[in-house]
C-alpha cells in the first residue's frame, strides 16, 4: 500500500497526519546520516521552505541536504495548526517530526511559523487564518505544546503571519491591539515550558496601505500600534518581510516605498520605542526573475541583488541575525509566476540563484555580477 501513495500525495499527507502511517519512531522510508553542519561564508545566509504539504519522507531529507549545501545556515518553515492539533488537546507531531529532525541532522536552525486555524477553534465558515479572541487561548496551548514537544530542535518560533493584511487577520479589519493580544498570551505560553525559546513577532507585509483601507495597514504604523499596545514585554525578535521588487537592495529607504531596505525604517520604530537591543530575522524576501511579471527583474539581477542582501546583512546590518528569502522549493509547480522565486525546481533541479548563492557560501565567485 505505501509504495503506491506516492502517486497521491494529498492521500499520503492526509494519512500521515491522521496518524495511519508509520510515526517518527518508525522511521521506515528514509535513515539519518550522520549529524552535518553548514559550511559558509556568510551565517546568515537562510531560506523560506514549503514542506508542509510535502509528504514524500525522501524528498523531505534531500531539501534540507541542498539546503545545507548551498550554504544556507537558517530556514523558516510552516507548521499547520490545524494539521497538528486536529481536536482540541490531541496532538498528531508525526510530519512535524519528520521536517524538524532532517533539519537538525542537516545543521540548520529553523524557524517555525505557527498558523492555519482549525475548524474547532473558530466560527462556521470562516477562514483558517481567522481567529477572534474567543481562540487566543486554544492558540496558545498549542504553541505550548509545540515549544514543549520541539525544545531543544526548535529555538525559534514565528506568532502568526502578516496579521497587518486583512487577507491574513481572517478576511476582516486588521487589529493591532488585538494581535499584540495573541501575542502576549502565546508568548507567556511558550516561556512557561521554555523559557530559552525565542519568540519572533511581527512578520508583517510590506505595504503602504493607508488607516482604513480594506486591504491592511501599512507595516510601519501597524508596528508602532504594537508597541502602544504594549508588545514590546511580549517578544524577543522581530520577523520582518522584505520584498525587493525591482528595486536594487542598495536603494535608499523611504516611507513612501517598498524596497528592500524598508527594514532600516522598522528598526528605527523599534529604536524609537526604546527597543533596539532586539534583533531582526528577516523571514520572507527575494526577487522574482519571471520574464513577464511587472514585479520581477532580469535573472542575472536576481543574482546581484540576492548575493548583495545577503552581504548587506553581513557586512552593514549587524542587528540583523539571518535573511531568509521566499522559497527555496515548491513540492510541485505552481504554473505562476510565483515558480521563478525558487531556488530549485519541484524535481530538486538546482536554478542559477542556487549555484550562484553556492558559490557566493562557498567563498569562491562571489562577485555580485551584472545588474
Amino acid at each position: 500500500m505505501y509504495s503506491d501513495l506516492r502517486r497521491y500525495p494529498l492521500l499520503a499527507l492526509a494519512l500521515l497526519i491522521a496518524g495511519l502511517l508509520p510515526a517518527r519512531s518508525q522511521r521506515p522510508w528514509v535513515e539519518f546520516g550522520p549529524p552535518q553542519r553548514v559550511l559558509s561564508v556568510n551565517p546568515k545566509i537562510g531560506v523560506h521552505t514549503r514542506l508542509t504539504d510535502e509528504v514524500e519522507p525522501w524528498k523531505v531529507q534531500r531539501t534540507w541536504e541542498m539546503t545545507r549545501q548551498m550554504g544556507a545556515t537558517w530556514a523558516v518553515e510552516y507548521f499547520l495548526w490545524a494539521a497538528h492539533e486536529p481536536a482540541r488537546g490531541v496532538y498528531n507531531w508525526a510530519h512535524a517530526d519528520l521536517v524538524v529532525d532532517h533539519a537538525v541532522n542537516q545543521g540548520i536552525a529553523l524557524v517555525a511559523r505557527l498558523g492555519y486555524t482549525p475548524e474547532w477553534a473558530r466560527p462556521p465558515r470562516t477562514s483558517h487564518l481567522y481567529l477572534d479572541e474567543s481562540g487566543y487561548d486554544d492558540f496558545a496551548a498549542f504553541v505550548a505544546a509545540f515549544v514543549g514537544h520541539f525544545r531543544g530542535r526548535v529555538r525559534h518560533v514565528i506568532i502568526w503571519n502578516e496579521p497587518n493584511l486583512s487577507q491574513e487577520w481572517g478576511y476582516r479589519p486588521v487589529d493591532p491591539a488585538g494581535y499584540v493580544e495573541l501575542l502576549r498570551r502565546s508568548y507567556l505560553a511558550a516561556k512557561a515550558v521554555d523559557p530559552d525559546v525565542r519568540i519572533l513577532a511581527g512578520a508583517l507585509a510590506p505595504t503602504l496601505a493607508p488607516a482604513g483601507s480594506e486591504w491592511g495597514l501599512n507595516d510601519l504604523d501597524y508596528l508602532q500600534a504594537m508597541y502602544d499596545a504594549g508588545a514590546a514585554a511580549h517578544f524577543d525578535v522581530l520577523a520582518v518581510h522584505a520584498y525587493g521588487w525591482t528595486f536594487d537592495p542598495d536603494e535608499p529607504p523611504a516611507a513612501d516605498a517598498v524596497n528592500f531596505r524598508r527594514t532600516e525604517l522598522l528598526r528605527q520604530v523599534m529604536q524609537r520605542n526604546g527597543d533596539g537591543a532586539k534583533p531582526i530575522i528577516i523571514t520572507e524576501a527575494g526577487w522574482n526573475d519571471h520574464p513577464r511579471w511587472t514585479k520581477a527583474v532580469r535573472p542575472a539581477q536576481r543574482v546581484a541583488y540576492t548575493l548583495r542582501a545577503y552581504r548587506l546583512a553581513l557586512e552593514e546590518w549587524p542587528w540583523v541575525e539571518a535573511v531568509c528569502l521566499w522559497a527555496f522549493r515548491y513540492p510541485r509547480p505552481a504554473g505562476t509566476y510565483q515558480d521563478y522565486f525558487t531556488f530549485v525546481d519541484a524535481d530538486f533541479h538546482p536554478k542559477p540563484i542556487y549555484l550562484a548563492v553556492q558559490a557566493y557560501a562557498a567563498g569562491r565567485g562571489d562577485e555580485e555580477g551584472p545588474r
